[in-house]
């Protein structure tokens, strides 16, 4: 059997970086905990496929707020921090 270790790497845009700093401190904690796990994709739980204009994209949600990302040449990019009517 043979298991692959090696994390994914994760970039977080910078307008993804300014939504993070608009969610509240609580939620702040909890988006990074979901940005951690994005290094074991594609072994994360949760992930949706986006459709529309943004097919080739996924979300994370943890409670009211989405973590929207995309794969790009093996590297996964956070695009987008906030509550659905903002970032979709």
């Amino acid at each position: 059997m043979r298991v692959n270790l090696d994390l994914m790497e994760v970039l977080v845009t910078a307008s993804a970086l300014v939504e993070f700093t608009q969610v509240p401190r609580p939620i702040q904690t909890r988006v990074l905990q979901l940005v951690g796990r994005l290094e074991h994709w594609p072994n994360v739980s949760g992930a949706k496929p986006l459709s529309g204009k943004l097919a080739g994209h996924f979300r994370l949600r943890t409670g009211d707020y989405r973590v929207q990302f995309r794969l790009e040449r093996g590297i996964l990019i956070v695009e987008r921090i906030g509550t659905p009517g903002r970032i979709l």
